[in-house]
Protein backbone atom coordinates (compact mmCIF):
# COMPACT_ATOMS: atom_id res chain seq x y z
CA UNK A 1 0.00 0.00 0.00
CA UNK A 2 1.37 3.40 -0.96
CA UNK A 3 1.80 5.81 1.93
CA UNK A 4 0.99 9.42 1.19
CA UNK A 5 3.90 11.75 1.85
CA UNK A 6 4.50 15.46 2.23
CA UNK A 7 7.58 17.65 2.18
CA UNK A 8 8.60 18.98 5.58
CA UNK A 9 11.35 21.57 6.17
CA UNK A 10 13.15 20.89 9.43
CA UNK A 11 15.23 23.24 11.56
CA UNK A 12 18.44 22.30 9.78
CA UNK A 13 16.90 23.63 6.57
CA UNK A 14 16.51 20.14 5.12
CA UNK A 15 13.48 19.23 2.98
CA UNK A 16 12.42 15.75 4.04
CA UNK A 17 9.68 13.57 2.57
CA UNK A 18 7.66 12.43 5.61
CA UNK A 19 4.46 10.37 5.92
CA UNK A 20 1.31 12.43 5.81
CA UNK A 21 0.02 10.53 8.87
CA UNK A 22 2.95 8.91 10.71
CA UNK A 23 1.99 6.12 13.08
CA UNK A 24 5.36 4.72 14.18
CA UNK A 25 7.33 7.71 15.47
CA UNK A 26 10.62 7.41 17.33
CA UNK A 27 11.74 10.37 19.45
CA UNK A 28 15.40 11.01 20.19
CA UNK A 29 14.82 13.69 22.85
CA UNK A 30 12.55 13.08 25.82
CA UNK A 31 12.15 16.66 27.08
CA UNK A 32 11.72 18.54 23.80
CA UNK A 33 10.10 15.91 21.56
CA UNK A 34 8.55 13.04 23.53
CA UNK A 35 6.67 15.11 26.11
CA UNK A 36 5.26 17.53 23.50
CA UNK A 37 4.13 14.58 21.38
CA UNK A 38 2.34 13.04 24.37
CA UNK A 39 0.63 16.37 25.14
CA UNK A 40 -0.53 16.54 21.52
CA UNK A 41 -2.04 13.08 21.91
CA UNK A 42 0.61 11.16 19.97
CA UNK A 43 2.55 8.36 21.68
CA UNK A 44 5.88 7.54 20.04
CA UNK A 45 6.69 3.84 19.79
CA UNK A 46 10.14 4.47 21.31
CA UNK A 47 12.09 7.30 22.89
CA UNK A 48 15.40 8.51 24.21
CA UNK A 49 15.40 8.64 28.00
CA UNK A 50 17.55 8.79 31.13
CA UNK A 51 18.86 6.19 33.57
CA UNK A 52 18.02 6.67 37.25
CA UNK A 53 20.35 5.96 40.14
CA UNK A 54 18.66 2.57 40.50
CA UNK A 55 19.35 1.70 36.86
CA UNK A 56 15.75 2.19 35.74
CA UNK A 57 15.15 4.15 32.51
CA UNK A 58 12.78 7.11 32.69
CA UNK A 59 11.52 10.05 30.63
CA UNK A 60 12.80 13.21 32.27
CA UNK A 61 9.92 15.22 33.79
CA UNK A 62 7.27 13.23 31.94
CA UNK A 63 5.77 11.50 34.95
CA UNK A 64 5.38 14.88 36.67
CA UNK A 65 3.86 16.58 33.63
CA UNK A 66 1.95 13.88 31.74
CA UNK A 67 1.84 10.84 34.03
CA UNK A 68 3.46 8.81 31.24
CA UNK A 69 6.75 6.94 31.56
CA UNK A 70 8.38 3.83 30.15
CA UNK A 71 7.04 1.59 32.91
CA UNK A 72 3.37 2.47 32.41
CA UNK A 73 3.18 2.85 28.63
CA UNK A 74 4.14 1.04 25.43
CA UNK A 75 6.94 3.53 24.71
CA UNK A 76 10.20 1.62 24.41
CA UNK A 77 13.47 2.91 25.84
CA UNK A 78 16.22 3.09 23.17
CA UNK A 79 19.10 4.72 25.03
CA UNK A 80 20.32 7.91 26.64
CA UNK A 81 23.85 9.04 25.76
CA UNK A 82 24.05 6.39 23.05
CA UNK A 83 21.13 5.38 20.86
CA UNK A 84 20.78 1.76 19.70
CA UNK A 85 20.48 2.01 15.91
CA UNK A 86 19.84 -1.72 15.52
CA UNK A 87 16.87 -1.48 17.84
CA UNK A 88 15.55 1.52 15.92
CA UNK A 89 15.84 -0.42 12.66
CA UNK A 90 14.04 -3.44 14.14
CA UNK A 91 11.17 -1.21 15.31
CA UNK A 92 10.48 -0.17 11.70
CA UNK A 93 9.65 3.50 12.35
CA UNK A 94 7.99 5.60 9.69
CA UNK A 95 9.36 8.85 11.19
CA UNK A 96 12.30 9.73 13.46
CA UNK A 97 12.38 13.08 15.25
CA UNK A 98 15.65 14.32 16.71
CA UNK A 99 17.27 17.59 17.74
CA UNK A 100 20.63 19.31 17.12
CA UNK A 101 23.34 17.98 19.39
CA UNK A 102 21.73 14.58 19.92
CA UNK A 103 24.00 11.53 20.14
CA UNK A 104 23.18 10.06 16.72
CA UNK A 105 24.03 11.80 13.46
CA UNK A 106 21.27 12.47 10.94
CA UNK A 107 22.71 10.35 8.11
CA UNK A 108 22.45 6.86 9.66
CA UNK A 109 19.01 7.71 11.02
CA UNK A 110 17.80 8.93 7.61
CA UNK A 111 18.91 5.58 6.16
CA UNK A 112 16.43 3.88 8.51
CA UNK A 113 13.41 6.20 8.12
CA UNK A 114 12.59 9.83 7.28
CA UNK A 115 14.33 11.91 9.96
CA UNK A 116 13.71 15.52 10.94
CA UNK A 117 15.53 17.74 13.43
CA UNK A 118 13.71 20.29 15.61
CA UNK A 119 15.65 22.92 17.56
CA UNK A 120 13.84 23.93 20.76
CA UNK A 121 17.01 25.36 22.31
CA UNK A 122 17.40 27.95 19.55
CA UNK A 123 13.84 28.48 18.31
CA UNK A 124 11.80 27.85 21.46
CA UNK A 125 8.97 25.66 22.63
CA UNK A 126 6.13 27.27 20.65
CA UNK A 127 8.01 26.70 17.39
CA UNK A 128 8.61 23.02 18.17
CA UNK A 129 4.96 22.45 19.11
CA UNK A 130 3.84 24.03 15.84
CA UNK A 131 6.22 21.81 13.89
CA UNK A 132 5.16 18.67 15.73
CA UNK A 133 1.48 19.51 15.23
CA UNK A 134 2.20 19.96 11.51
CA UNK A 135 4.01 16.62 11.34
CA UNK A 136 1.29 14.69 13.16
CA UNK A 137 -1.86 16.53 12.09
CA UNK A 138 -2.61 17.58 15.68
CA UNK A 139 -3.21 21.29 15.06
CA UNK A 140 -6.57 21.19 16.87
CA UNK A 141 -4.98 19.70 19.99
CA UNK A 142 -2.34 22.44 19.94
CA UNK A 143 -5.05 25.09 19.58
CA UNK A 144 -6.69 23.93 22.81
CA UNK A 145 -3.39 23.72 24.70
CA UNK A 146 -2.52 27.26 23.64
CA UNK A 147 -5.99 28.56 24.55
CA UNK A 148 -5.60 27.17 28.07
CA UNK A 149 -2.18 28.77 28.43
CA UNK A 150 -3.39 32.18 27.26
CA UNK A 151 -6.30 31.97 29.70
CA UNK A 152 -3.81 31.32 32.51
CA UNK A 153 -1.68 34.31 31.51
CA UNK A 154 -4.78 36.52 31.33
CA UNK A 155 -5.81 35.43 34.83
CA UNK A 156 -2.33 36.25 36.14
CA UNK A 157 -2.52 39.73 34.64
CA UNK A 158 -5.94 40.35 36.16
CA UNK A 159 -4.47 39.91 39.62
CA UNK A 160 -1.11 41.65 39.15
CA UNK A 161 0.51 44.42 37.16
CA UNK A 162 3.63 42.56 35.98
CA UNK A 163 5.16 45.58 34.26
CA UNK A 164 5.65 47.12 37.72
CA UNK A 165 7.37 44.02 39.15
CA UNK A 166 10.97 42.95 38.54
CA UNK A 167 11.99 39.30 38.49
CA UNK A 168 15.17 37.31 38.05
CA UNK A 169 15.91 33.64 37.36
CA UNK A 170 19.29 32.22 38.35
CA UNK A 171 20.97 29.04 39.53
CA UNK A 172 24.39 28.01 40.83
CA UNK A 173 26.41 25.95 38.36
CA UNK A 174 30.04 24.86 38.54
CA UNK A 175 31.06 27.68 40.85
CA UNK A 176 29.32 30.39 38.82
CA UNK A 177 25.84 31.84 38.46
CA UNK A 178 23.91 30.51 35.48
CA UNK A 179 21.36 32.81 33.84
CA UNK A 180 19.19 32.59 30.71
CA UNK A 181 17.38 35.24 28.72
CA UNK A 182 14.30 32.99 29.00
CA UNK A 183 14.51 29.96 31.28
CA UNK A 184 12.24 27.50 29.48
CA UNK A 185 8.66 27.34 30.82
CA UNK A 186 9.43 29.50 33.86
CA UNK A 187 11.02 32.21 31.76
CA UNK A 188 8.34 32.06 29.09
CA UNK A 189 5.57 32.66 31.61
CA UNK A 190 7.46 35.58 33.17
CA UNK A 191 8.13 37.19 29.78
CA UNK A 192 4.69 36.52 28.30
CA UNK A 193 3.11 38.08 31.39
CA UNK A 194 5.29 41.19 31.01
CA UNK A 195 7.48 41.13 34.13
CA UNK A 196 10.67 43.22 34.15
CA UNK A 197 14.15 41.64 34.21
CA UNK A 198 17.55 43.04 35.25
CA UNK A 199 19.58 44.48 32.37
CA UNK A 200 22.17 41.72 32.73
CA UNK A 201 19.52 39.14 31.82
CA UNK A 202 17.72 41.26 29.22
CA UNK A 203 20.98 41.80 27.33
CA UNK A 204 21.45 38.06 26.74
CA UNK A 205 20.42 36.90 23.26
CA UNK A 206 16.82 35.59 23.27
CA UNK A 207 17.88 31.95 22.97
CA UNK A 208 21.09 32.34 24.96
CA UNK A 209 22.46 31.84 28.43
CA UNK A 210 25.41 33.22 30.38
CA UNK A 211 27.57 32.15 33.29
CA UNK A 212 28.79 35.03 35.42
CA UNK A 213 31.15 35.23 38.37
CA UNK A 214 29.80 35.81 41.91
CA UNK A 215 30.52 39.55 41.96
CA UNK A 216 27.65 40.02 39.49
CA UNK A 217 25.11 38.68 41.99
CA UNK A 218 23.87 42.16 43.11
CA UNK A 219 23.19 42.97 39.45
CA UNK A 220 20.68 40.10 39.41
CA UNK A 221 18.63 41.37 42.34
CA UNK A 222 14.91 41.98 41.73
CA UNK A 223 11.59 42.13 43.54
CA UNK A 224 11.42 38.32 43.21
CA UNK A 225 14.17 35.82 42.43
CA UNK A 226 13.40 32.32 41.17
CA UNK A 227 15.97 29.54 41.54
CA UNK A 228 15.20 26.18 39.83
CA UNK A 229 16.52 23.34 42.01
CA UNK A 230 16.90 19.60 41.44
CA UNK A 231 13.81 18.17 43.10
CA UNK A 232 14.56 14.75 41.62
CA UNK A 233 17.29 14.37 44.23
CA UNK A 234 17.07 13.97 48.00
CA UNK A 235 17.58 17.28 49.82
CA UNK A 236 17.70 19.06 46.47
CA UNK A 237 16.42 22.39 47.84
CA UNK A 238 18.91 22.33 50.72
CA UNK A 239 21.73 21.48 48.31
CA UNK A 240 20.73 24.38 46.05
CA UNK A 241 21.05 26.91 48.86
CA UNK A 242 24.31 25.28 49.91
CA UNK A 243 25.66 25.67 46.38
CA UNK A 244 24.69 29.35 46.37
CA UNK A 245 26.48 29.87 49.69
CA UNK A 246 29.54 28.07 48.31
CA UNK A 247 29.62 30.54 45.42
CA UNK A 248 28.85 33.64 47.48
CA UNK A 249 29.01 33.05 51.27
CA UNK A 250 25.97 34.43 53.08
CA UNK A 251 24.59 35.42 49.67
CA UNK A 252 21.11 36.18 51.01
CA UNK A 253 22.38 39.28 52.85
CA UNK A 254 23.31 40.88 49.53
CA UNK A 255 19.98 40.37 47.75
CA UNK A 256 16.96 42.45 48.69
CA UNK A 257 14.64 39.77 47.36
CA UNK A 258 16.24 37.15 49.58
CA UNK A 259 16.32 39.35 52.70
CA UNK A 260 12.61 40.06 52.23
CA UNK A 261 11.70 36.38 51.79
CA UNK A 262 11.19 36.63 48.03
CA UNK A 263 13.83 34.11 46.95
CA UNK A 264 11.64 31.36 45.51
CA UNK A 265 12.86 27.82 44.90
CA UNK A 266 11.03 26.09 42.03
CA UNK A 267 11.20 22.59 40.59
CA UNK A 268 13.86 22.43 37.89
CA UNK A 269 12.28 19.26 36.50
CA UNK A 270 9.17 21.27 35.71
CA UNK A 271 10.76 24.62 34.89
CA UNK A 272 13.21 23.02 32.41
CA UNK A 273 10.36 21.73 30.26
CA UNK A 274 8.76 23.60 27.37
CA UNK A 275 5.52 21.67 27.86
CA UNK A 276 2.08 23.17 28.35
CA UNK A 277 1.74 21.22 31.57
CA UNK A 278 4.85 22.98 32.85
CA UNK A 279 3.53 26.35 31.68
CA UNK A 280 0.33 25.85 33.68
CA UNK A 281 2.25 24.83 36.79
CA UNK A 282 4.67 27.74 36.51
CA UNK A 283 1.83 30.22 35.97
CA UNK A 284 0.07 28.97 39.09
CA UNK A 285 3.28 29.02 41.14
CA UNK A 286 4.23 32.55 40.07
CA UNK A 287 0.72 33.84 40.68
CA UNK A 288 0.35 32.26 44.10
CA UNK A 289 3.75 33.40 45.38
CA UNK A 290 3.51 37.00 44.19
CA UNK A 291 -0.19 37.50 44.94
CA UNK A 292 0.27 36.06 48.45
CA UNK A 293 3.21 38.38 49.06
CA UNK A 294 1.74 41.58 47.65
CA UNK A 295 -1.76 41.22 49.06
CA UNK A 296 -1.04 39.59 52.40
CA UNK A 297 -3.48 40.76 55.09
CA UNK A 298 -1.89 43.32 57.44
CA UNK A 299 -2.38 41.33 60.65
CA UNK A 300 0.22 38.60 60.99
CA UNK A 301 0.52 35.99 63.72
CA UNK A 302 2.65 38.26 65.94
CA UNK A 303 0.49 41.35 65.43
CA UNK A 304 -2.24 42.26 67.90
CA UNK A 305 -5.65 41.78 66.35
CA UNK A 306 -7.85 44.85 65.92
CA UNK A 307 -10.66 45.34 68.40
CA UNK A 308 -13.33 44.66 65.81
CA UNK A 309 -11.81 41.38 64.63
CA UNK A 310 -14.35 38.52 64.41
CA UNK A 311 -14.45 36.29 67.46
CA UNK A 312 -13.65 32.62 66.96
Amino acid sequence: MNVQAKTFTDDLGRDVEVPDHPTRIISLYDVDVTIPLIELGVFPIASHGRIGLDGTPYLRSSRLLTGVDFDNSDIRYIGSTEIDLETITALAPDLIITAPGRASAIEPLQAIAPTVSLDAARLGGPHVYQKLAELTGRQDALKYLEARYQANIAALKRNLNPSDISVSVLQPLNGKINIYHTYRSLGRVLRDAGFKFPALIDNIAPSGRLQVSPEYLPDLDADYIFDPFRDDRNNGAKAEIGAMNDIFPDFCRFLRACRDGRYILVSREIAISNSYGALSMMTALITSHIVADRFRPPYGPTTKSPENAPKS
